[in-house]
């Protein structure tokens, strides 16, 4: 399981004109769900990603973690994460997880979410949806529970 974190002052998914879902300041999270990943992968990353320490204390260091600023949370599926470019000009996507099994286990980590984050809100699994954020930095992190990268 991959995930792309963004530290944000806000951000909001529509899908044809339609608003899904919208958050201030927090964190989006892209995640790719990967081929044979399970229940421990999203428990993995859920752990990893509201822990991180990505936000600035009063030193200007990031010293917080979401759940110490009280961070709300967009999670948005995001299949081409798992996108192999190793080879020619066209991503291969054969190591993303069939739609079918992938689904429960992002409703899976998204549950898991809302038990850790006050605010834990979802794009809309897959659309093509219009992601609109404001980057606090920037800062980015990316994560994999295979412990990748």
């Amino acid at each position: 399981m991959r995930a792309v974190v963004q530290r944000v002052e806000s951000a909001k998914v529509s899908v044809s004109d339609r608003s899904v879902s919208e958050i201030g300041k927090g964190a989006v999270v892209f995640l790719g769900i990967e081929e044979g990943d399970g229940k421990p992968d999203a428990q993995y990353l859920v752990d990893k990603i509201v822990h991180l320490r990505i936000f600035e204390d009063e030193s200007g260091k990031m010293n917080l973690s979401l759940l110490d600023v009280d961070g709300e949370m967009l999670v948005v599926s995001q299949f081409t994460l798992l996108g192999d470019c190793r080879n020619g000009r066209r991503p291969s996507f054969t190591q993303a997880e069939k739609p079918g099994l992938a689904r429960p286990l992002y409703d899976y980590f998204l549950s898991l979410m809302k038990m850790k984050v006050r605010v834990a809100v979802e794009g809309e699994f897959q659309a093509m949806m219009k992601v609109h954020l404001v980057n606090d930095g920037p800062v980015t992190m990316l994560l994999d529970s295979k412990k990748l990268f």
